[in-house]
């Protein structure tokens, strides 16, 4: 169960991409006005079907991606290309580009390029940080600890280390005061960082030893075999993916979000801003965010709307919330009661989807609130309120992902256990709900407009459906289908990419060794919410 779901940890970088709706997808793919095609081969394989190929046009911001077919063929659009000279690069595990020469590419015909890949001189530079673990020997406890390391840096970086057992632990305590944001070139500290417990240090020490068992410390290369994962096929390359460069080459973006005019915000990571892109221009705003607490790690997590279209933000370590006015472009906060003193204050979440009905939005973060914005009173949520007799101990319960309903009820994702916990927006009494899988560990979620939660189970390798009208769970997938709403209501869909962050400085991007995962959609397709299906690939993947 850890390796599917180590294989779904999603690195963000400092490009977007974005996930056309299959229907354009294939639409496209279909259409006999080619701007750039050819044939993908080597020597090893003849020809290859599921190799990406990526191609940026001179003094451009915008890479587009397509996958070859199975008869090694890939082809780009001309509505996707516009006139010019193009580099080109791909990916394919083992491979690497035989003659990078770039393309011309012109309004009246079709430019034809055949491309060569020979074997990867340095596999070991290609692999994901899934595909690492899956080579590295030992048990699913020892890879545990991996989880609190990709969030910074990849594991490839650990991998050709040569640091001793002795020599991993005081790096092991220092890591651990950095807070998420940080990256090799920027690390960031938290306040009043303690040394670790006992049992802490006991934890690291072992974790240091399986370290030392795995990385070049003792050996000049590697001594278990590389693994790799297979190239998409079928279905899985009729995608195109669209990657937009921000202007700031340190940028982390977190959380993206279209608003009703097909404008993309997004919330920055690792630094004090929010951003703004223009799919059709590819032009990017910025908006410098108010610092709340200086000293403290910087960056926001979540980025919702408000029905008026406003942006907000849980903006982490600044122990606050950010809301955007579109109209008069200019930030209002509010900040966590005590979060001055508390060195620890952190709100990564924030819902005010339905603020309208009652002045008040939910928060999340070391603990959960509900805010009413005008008075500023905060209500720090007490699990045990109402607490069924029957139901699990209220300290175990905590919700990581904060979603509403249409009646303003709070829906929390109980990430440290199993549980959807219902809030009553009325009498704030508690009502939790197992989820089908035990320890799935539900992350992230949004409710639809038929009011159900959609949710992705991070060790479950689920993605789960909740019908909080009929309190009723479901699970999607197998077949590669869910519910046709999903695509009507939401259109165009945005997923990240694994990938690895260290080919140039700051938070570059690396996706081009993602793998993409795509739902199909089918109209036919018509469940009982008591109906479980399996959607194959790590739901972790679609939104941490």
């Amino acid at each position: 169960m850890l390796k599917k779901a180590l294989l779904s940890i999603a690195m963000v970088t400092a490009a977007i991409t974005l996930l056309f709706a299959a229907s354009e997808v294939i639409e496209a793919a279909s259409s006999p006005a080619a701007a750039l095609t050819g044939q993908v081969s080597s020597q090893e394989e003849g020809r290859m079907e599921g190799v990406l190929v990526s191609a940026k046009r001179e003094d451009s911001t915008v890479t587009t991606t397509v996958v070859s077919d199975a008869q090694g063929r890939y082809s780009f659009p001309s509505s996707k290309l516009e006139p010019g000279r193009y580099s080109l690069r791909i990916r394919a595990v083992g491979y690497e580009l035989e003659n990078s020469q770039p393309a011309e590419v012109t309004a009246e015909k079709t430019t034809e390029l055949d491309l060569k890949l020979r074997k990867a001189q340095d596999l070991a530079a290609q692999l994901s940080n899934g595909e690492w673990l899956l080579s590295m020997p030992g048990t699913d406890e020892q890879k545990q600890g991996f989880l609190g390391c990709v969030g910074c840096h990849t594991v490839e970086r650990i991998a050709r280390s040569r640091y001793s057992a002795e020599e991993f632990v005081p790096l092991l305590k220092r890591m651990r005061n950095y807070a998420q944001g940080s990256t090799p070139l920027r690390p960031q500290v938290r306040p009043g960082a303690r040394e670790p417990s006992q049992n802490q240090l006991q934890q690291m020490t072992k974790f240091a030893q399986y370290l030392s068992t795995i990385n070049l410390s003792k050996v000049a290369k590697w001594e278990y075999p590389l693994k790799t994962l297979p190239r998409p096929k079928g279905n899985g390359t009729q995608v195109i993916i669209t990657e937009y460069d921000l202007p700031r080459p340190v940028a982390m973006p977190h959380d993206a979000a279209i608003d009703a005019g097909g404008m993309i915000w997004y919330s920055d990571f690792g630094s004090q801003y929010l951003g703004k892109l223009d799919p059709k221009t590819a032009k990017v705003e910025e908006y410098a965010v108010p610092v709340a607490k200086p000293g403290a790690p910087v960056g926001a997590l979540d980025l919702r709307f408000d029905p008026e279209g406003n942006v907000w933000l849980g903006m982490m370590y600044q122990g606050s919330i950010a809301k955007f006015d579109r109209k008069t472009e200019k930030f209002q906060t509010w900040s966590a009661p005590k979060f001055m003193e508390n060195d620890e204050a952190r709100l990564a979440m924030v819902d005010p989807a339905h603020i309208n009905l009652d002045g008040k939005v939910w928060i999340g973060g070391d603990d959960e609130f509900r805010l009413d914005v005008k008075s500023g009173e905060w209500y720090r949520i007490d699990y045990s309120r109402g607490l069924p007799k029957n139901g699990p101990p209220a300290d175990r319960l905590g919700s990581y992902g904060v979603i509403s309903d249409s009646k303003n009820n709070f829906y929390g994702t109980n990430f440290g256990g199993q549980y959807i916990i219902r809030i009553d927006a009325k009498t704030l009494n508690v009502t939790p709900f197992p989820t089908p899988t035990p320890n799935s560990a539900p992350r992230r979620g949004h409710m639809d407009p038929q009011d159900r939660l959609w949710f992705a189970e991070y060790r479950g390798n689920m993605i789960g459906m909740f019908d909080t009208k009929i309190r009723a769970h479901a699970r999607v997938g197998g077949s590669h289908r869910v519910d046709e709403s999903l695509r009507r209501d939401f259109g165009q869909g945005w997923l990240r990419l694994d990938g690895r962050h260290e080919q140039r400085p700051g938070r570059a991007p690396e996706h081009q060794d993602g793998r993409v995962h795509r739902i199909l959609t089918a109209a036919d397709d018509q469940y009982s919410p008591r109906q479980h299906r399996q959607l194959s690939g790590p739901a972790g993947a679609l939104d941490r």
